[in-house]
Parts: C-alpha cells; structure tokens; sequence
C-alpha cells in the first residue's frame, strides 16, 4: 500500500500542518471508468461548512479569479468571496466540511472546487450557491487540483493517480487512468500554446498537446516531487517542488535548467506577471521574483513568514497570496522595487 509522506503534496500539506494525511489510504483501483452523478442535497455523512466570523483568516489553499472578483477555498469547506480585489472577503455556505485544495473558472458563471472525500462541487453563478458533484469518503482519496477546459469540460486530479473528467459542466465525472503508475498528481495548468502540463509525485511531470484527451511522460530532472508547473510565452515552461528545486525549460519540457533558488523551501505556486516579471510562492513566506522571464531569480521573504499555498493576479492588478492565516495583497512594482536579500 502506497503510503502518503510528509511533503509529497502540495495542498493537502497545509491543510494538516507538519503531517500531510493520515496513513492507509485505499489505492484507486485502475480498472473500468466510474461515472459519478451530482447531488444536489449533502448526503447523511456530509456536514455543512461552519460560517465563522474569523473564517477570512483561516488556512487558505488555492486563490482564482472569476469575472470581477476572486474566489478561495481552504481547510473544514471554507469558500470565501471577494468584490474588491482581495481587500475584504465574504464566507459562502458550503455543503461541506471537507478541506478544499483547488478551485477553477470560466467566465463570470460556472466553477468547480476540489478536496478531500474526493468531493467536487460546483456553481453556475459565479459562486454564490453550490452543489455536491461527487463525494466519495471511503476511497479515502483527495483530490489535490482542477482544471477548466470551458464552461463543459475540465478535470479534476489527486492522490494515486486519480484522473476525472466531465463533460457536462461538471454535473458528472468519469475516472479515466492516464498512467500505470498511482503518483499522487498534485497541479494542472494550461500554456497559451494550448499544451497542458501536469506535476507530480517522486519527479513525475506529465503534458497533453490535445486538451487532456492523452498524456506523455516528459523527461524529469528530479526525483523528488513536483507541486506545480508554469508555463509561459513560447515553449517556456517552470516546474518547481521540494526543497527549493525549480527548472527551466525552453522546449515544452523535453530539456530542463536547474536554477537556483537560494532556499529549502517547498515551492507550491506561480505566477507569470508579464513584461518578465515572474513570482514563484512557498512555505515559510517564500517568494522568488524575477524580473527577466523566469531565467534568474532573488529570494524576497514575506516579512510574516507564513506559508503560502497560492497565488492570482487581482482584478487591479495586485498578486493576491493565500495561506496560512488567509490572504495578503502584493503591489508588483512595489515588489520589484524590492532590495534583493
């Protein structure tokens, strides 16, 4: 059986503090598609999220933008709303208590969110009501990401290889293996080229040329596990995981530069802010910023040094983290003006 260890994923990290998930869990079996169906009532296991005054400053574990706001999930179902960039946040009520670990949209309306007991929920207006999609506790399977194709299409990936898919919206998914091996699949993320990539466990990285439908190995650089992917103008592309290991590729991820980091921290996101100013995030209040796409970067700590599990670019154009003790706000160019460490 196939053991969860401290660090091997990204999200689910946060959501248990220096232990990532209890040991034992059951492998997904590789067999024959399993087609789940929503629900639109919480099931007899399932508890509604807790609306708590304080729950802004809750852990935080993935950060999205949606029209012209944001949306984060984090630890016991906690879905919070923003109208003004990140600057305030409202609580949603939930059908769940589960932590959420990922969060995905396309347009103003439909969104689905991720976590633990494999549940998967979704909303068509833009986040104010949601439904349970799927909810599976005895797999004793989290799931660690999304990814939205369109209003239609996505899918949702996690803990031993789990891979599902939808095509109606989210209403229903269907397991779907891509490889032999059950690596925990930890993040997804798209290119402007339409090549996706896909990070995971024990140095697995993963990248589909036809949104999703197959999937190649990709020669790894490292054998420790991978938190995320980012992909840039080109054939760029930076993946990044434990201990402060982050690579450059100039071609889709055939070859990789390893680049130094000047830290041991587990890096778990980034962004690509244009003009070449990139931001990678990770514990302890790490924050990489480059200024000359992603080739080179400098060590500029969070003076709170908290972890961070996430990160969007605002509507107003600040970086919004997430993490523990929720959210902060980063102004670019203050960040660039920054003295390097």
């Amino acid at each position: 059986m196939h053991q969860l260890q401290p660090c091997e994923t990204r999200r689910s990290w946060f959501a248990v503090g220096t232990a990532l998930l209890a040991a034992g869990f059951l492998v997904v079996a590789m067999g024959a598609p399993v087609l789940v169906t929503a629900q639109d009532e919480p099931t007899e296991e399932m508890e509604a999220a807790i609306l708590a005054p304080l729950a802004s400053k809750s852990l935080l574990l993935d950060v999205t933008v949606t029209g012209n706001g944001l949306v984060a999930v984090g630890e016991r179902g906690i879905i919070l709303l923003s109208d003004d960039s990140g600057e305030s946040w409202r609580q949603i009520a939930v059908p769940t208590r589960a932590n959420l670990t990922g969060v995905c949209f396309r347009g103003e309306g439909r969104g689905w969110a991720v976590g633990h007991d494999s549940v998967v929920l979704r909303t068509v207006d833009g986040g104010a009501t949601w439904a349970v999609a799927n909810f599976a506790p005895e797999e004793e399977t989290p799931l660690l990401d999304v990814w939205c194709a369109d209003d239609e299409r996505g899918f949702a990936i996690g803990a031993y290889g789990t891979f599902l898919v939808t095509s109606d919206g989210g209403e229903t998914w269907e397991f779907r293996p891509i490889s032999d091996y059950d690596f925990h699949l930890h993040h997804v993320a798209r290119s402007a080229t339409g090549k996706i990539y896909m990070a995971a466990e024990a140095g697995m990285v993963y990248r589909s040329d036809d949104d999703g439908e197959t999937w190649i190995e990709l020669p790894s650089p490292y054998e420790g596990s991978f938190f995320a992917a980012l992909p840039m103008e080109d054939d760029v592309v930076l993946l990044f995981g434990l201990r402060g290991h982050l690579y450059r590729s100039e071609d889709a991820g055939e070859t990789w530069t390893e680049l130094e980091t000047g830290t041991v921290a587990m890096l778990t996101d980034g962004l690509d802010l244009g003009g070449g100013r990139v931001v990678i995030t990770g514990l302890g209040g790490t924050l990489l910023y480059s200024s000359d796409g992603g080739r080179s970067f400098d060590l500029r700590p969070r003076p709170t040094r908290r972890g961070i599990s996430a990160a969007a670019v605002a509507p107003d154009g600040a970086v919004v983290l997430v993490g523990e003790g929720g959210s902060q706000r980063l102004i670019p160019a203050e960040l660039a003006a920054e003295r390097k460490d």
